[in-house]
């Protein structure tokens, strides 16, 4: 699995209401809820956000509350990866549940640059920052987690198991 695109940068303890504020979490509609993603801290992300790009972060990302909407909106708005120093414990396990590829690499998250056009190689961990033209190596996925990723989901893994 790979993943390639423009990059959002963002600093330490990003949380969940950050991610996706607490006034919205009475939207089902995962597409409908990421309309306001990361817009209390990034007015423009969602205007300008395509299909795999990238979120960059340091210490922390996804701290906070326990729900699974944080990983889950980034997803519907189209990020293919999150980089980040460290994640905390329940966004690391809820990302990977709903299929949202997140990587921890200290040296990654202080060396890219918003904007940076930044390729991701999952099965070695491997980055790769085209605009610098520097490498980094993060935390490769086990293959069961990819499985997980790459089937949407636990649950969609789980389905087609049966």
């Amino acid at each position: 699995m790979q993943a390639k695109g423009r990059v959002y940068k963002y600093g330490d303890n990003v949380d969940t209401d950050v991610i996706i504020p607490a006034r919205y979490l009475n939207i089902t509609d995962g597409m409908e809820l990421a309309k306001h993603c990361m817009e209390d801290i990034d007015k423009e992300f969602i205007k300008t956000v395509q299909k795999g790009d990238i979120m960059v972060a340091q210490k922390n990302f996804g701290c906070g509350s326990s729900r699974e909407h944080a990983p889950l909106v980034i997803k519907c708005a189209g990020v293919s990866c999150v980089i980040a120093e460290t994640f905390a414990r329940i966004f690391y396990r809820n990302a990977i549940n709903i299929g949202l590829p997140i990587i921890e690499c200290a040296e990654a998250a202080n060396a890219i640059e918003a904007g940076d056009e930044v390729e991701i190689d999952f099965d070695s961990g491997m980055i790769h920052n085209i605009t610098k033209n520097e490498d980094y190596k993060g935390q490769a996925f086990p293959p069961f987690m990819q499985k997980i990723i790459s089937a949407g989901g636990l649950v969609n893994y789980i389905n087609a198991e049966k």
